[in-house]
């Protein structure tokens, strides 16, 4: 997949967040231009998604990975407000209902991969199979690499069959969360965002960082490639994910079918 971005991640090259950026806002110096820019990405993703649904022969599955307030359902709720809401499913990928947890853990994974035709957007994904079963210690560190190479064999079988891959890790600091998380406590109207894991989970914020670096490490490939979005300003991360999803669309150079009869002779009957 040929997407060029200073924020995609190099396979196997070093790789440490602490590298990596949260505040860039790229070429922008402000708001109001980089939200111009949004709403071209937007049309042009309607437009590019009609198509994809017509065509019908690839797919696009865009993993949304954060740690808590990086904005995931931000990012969903501005770059696709244009499209056709029958040819995008978003799945949230919470704790495991027993049904799942009674599966291998690619199982529910792999059940919402989009069909043909189709976006489909994880937010949070199999990926929390590598990350919070680390932190707390439910799997052990060789099961999670034995895991990464589960990871890659499913995501290179997709890719096989039509569907394109595309990582988000939304990569916001730590004194940005607490902004954040302040904010949702003096607002009552964001009250019903506030959880208590948010807070509970901020005590294992280096952890994530170390095991976030991991899993991105070992699982960007070019089939299945990982971007480091700087996220700490939400107007230029939508902008930089919108940008990178409006390329990689671009790139299976999309066409309408050709109908399998005289459309002039039929038309021509009216």
């Amino acid at each position: 997949m040929k997407i060029k971005s200073p924020y995609r991640v190099t396979p196997g090259a070093k790789f440490r967040l602490k590298d990596w950026p949260t505040g860039d806002t790229g070429n922008f110096t402000n708001e109001p231009d980089a939200q111009r820019d949004l709403e071209k990405h937007c049309q042009t993703l309607g437009n590019l998604q009609d198509v994809l649904f017509a065509e019908a022969k690839h797919a696009l599955l865009i993993v949304l990975q954060a740690m808590d307030t990086g904005g995931k359902d931000g990012t969903i709720r501005h770059i696709f407000t244009g499209v056709n809401p029958q040819g995008v499913d978003v799945t949230p990928f919470k704790v495991p209902t027993r049904l799942e947890a009674a599966h291998d853990y690619l199982w529910r994974a792999h059940a919402a991969v989009p069909r043909l035709g189709t976006i489909g957007i994880f937010n949070r994904s199999h990926y929390e199979d590598v990350l919070v079963t680390r932190v707390h210690k439910t799997v052990s560190d060789k099961i999670a690499k034995r895991r990464f190479r589960e990871i890659n064999q499913l995501e290179e079988m997709l890719h096989d069959n039509g569907v394109t891959i595309l990582k988000f890790f939304l990569h916001i600091s730590h004194k940005e969360q607490t902004a954040r998380l302040r904010a949702r406590c003096d607002d009552k109207e964001k009250h019903y965002k506030i959880s208590e894991s948010d807070f509970h989970e901020r005590v294992y914020w280096h952890k994530y960082q170390e095991y976030y670096e991991d899993a991105i490490a070992a699982t960007s490939h070019k089939h299945a490639p990982w971007f480091v979005i700087p996220a700490d300003h939400k107007w230029y991360r939508n902008v930089a994910v919108s940008q990178i999803i409006v390329s990689a669309l671009e790139g299976m150079n999309l066409k309408y079918p050709q109908p399998t009869f005289d459309v002039s002779k039929v038309c021509g009957e009216l």
